[in-house]
């Protein structure tokens, strides 16, 4: 008996610790590097097929605009269409999921994983979506007038500088990389908060001297700017990109080039992260493993937009983090063998431990009831 105890009281602790590794935490990590921990959020998904699939994306010159309603317009169906939304970004699409407002929306990996952990400009975590595929790499671009004669990140001080919209993911991707140079966006520049359309035009117009862009290259805004204005793309230097990648795994570095812009004579170093699809978790299973399916299977998305010749695969999921993949997208992975099926053995393996435990506790008290009767 004493050894059917000890088996017990281990089994149930195993049991607990195994709860405990798989709790839907929320612990994240700050700007600073802090971890934070917030009250825990419940997932839930539901099973709504959804007629008109409304899509949160970002301003009207940027990527997220152009490559969601051309990828999306491609592997519209008769079952369901895409209506593509000019947004304020990342952190608006992921709220407006929240909200109820869209039922799909391209943004960065970065801000996706602020929001499910609650940190960065989120006050709290939020649950309500999951991600479907990382698509291409954005570049984080610092493009000043030539004029300005900024040429390094510690340039920028005492100038006029557009930092993307409040709560943008410019915004986080700018003040990262003004601090990781020692510049404090608040007192260090004169910062802007401004679209990519708003900050092409204010550079036109000599009102900024330089701005912070976050998106698939060629931007249209920027190579509409750069055939009124002087423009040059600004290095961040080995030391900035260093510190970047260090403090903040989802940054990758990025080489700009004559392919991104005509103006780029000399490779310009940077850093990139990756626009993601997301979806809100109302979405059935079925119409998100259709959607995630036809995006990578439609030969049509392929020739849609320039930055479709960047998607790939076999990569797809690298950059999703700590953001669960939707139940449908999911599937569709496991079936490509581009991740391994979860892990769903380890309640069969608790179930299978306790009856070779009852079957231990079996043989034991029938050796100890032979003793006794011995």
């Amino acid at each position: 008996m004493k050894k059917f105890l000890a088996i017990l009281l281990a089994l149930t602790f195993c049991v607990t610790c195994f709860a405990a590794c798989n709790t839907d935490g929320t612990e994240g990590t700050t700007a600073g590097g802090e971890e934070t921990t917030a009250a825990p959020v419940e997932v839930v998904y539901g099973d709504t097929t959804f007629d008109n699939i409304k899509v949160g994306t970002g301003g009207t010159t940027g990527t997220y605009y152009a490559f969601a309603g051309a990828s999306l317009t491609a592997i519209t169906t008769d079952a369901y269409k895409f209506e593509v939304v000019s947004t304020g970004g990342s952190q608006a699409n992921i709220e407006g999921i929240d909200d109820g407002d869209y039922h799909m929306a391209t943004v960065q990996n970065d801000v996706m994983n602020f929001a499910y952990s609650g940190t960065n400009g989120f006050t709290a975590p939020i649950r309500t979506f999951s991600a479907i595929a990382c698509i291409y790499p954005e570049v984080c671009q610092l493009i000043a007038t030539e004029a300005s004669g900024i040429k390094t990140v510690a340039d920028l001080q005492g100038k006029n500088v557009a930092i993307g919209d409040a709560g943008s993911g410019v915004f986080y991707n700018a003040t990262q990389i003004l601090a990781a140079a020692g510049l404090d966006y608040e007192t260090d520049i004169n910062a802007t908060y401004a679209s990519f359309g708003d900050s092409a035009t204010a550079l036109k117009d000599g009102a900024i001297d330089a701005a912070f862009i976050t998106a698939g290259t060629p931007t249209t805004a920027i190579t509409e700017l750069a055939t009124a204005t002087n423009v040059v793309a600004v290095d961040l230097g080995e030391d900035v990109i260093s510190k970047l990648m260090n403090d903040y795994p989802f940054y990758t570095k990025y080489e700009m080039t004559s392919a991104d812009y005509s103006f780029v004579t000399e490779t310009v170093n940077t850093v990139a992260i990756m626009a993601t699809y997301v979806v809100t978790n109302e979405m059935s299973e079925d119409q998100a493993y259709e959607i995630t399916k036809n995006l990578w299977e439609n030969a049509d998305v392929a020739t849609s937009h320039a930055k479709a010749a960047q998607m790939d695969i076999n990569t797809t999921v690298n950059g999703i983090g700590d953001v669960p993949l939707h139940p449908g997208a999911l599937k569709y992975y496991v079936e490509k063998g581009i991740v391994e099926a979860p892990v769903e053995e380890t309640t069969e393996a608790v179930e299978d431990t306790t009856e070779a435990v009852a079957d231990t506790t079996a043989e034991d008290t029938t050796a100890e009831e032979t003793t006794v009767a011995a």
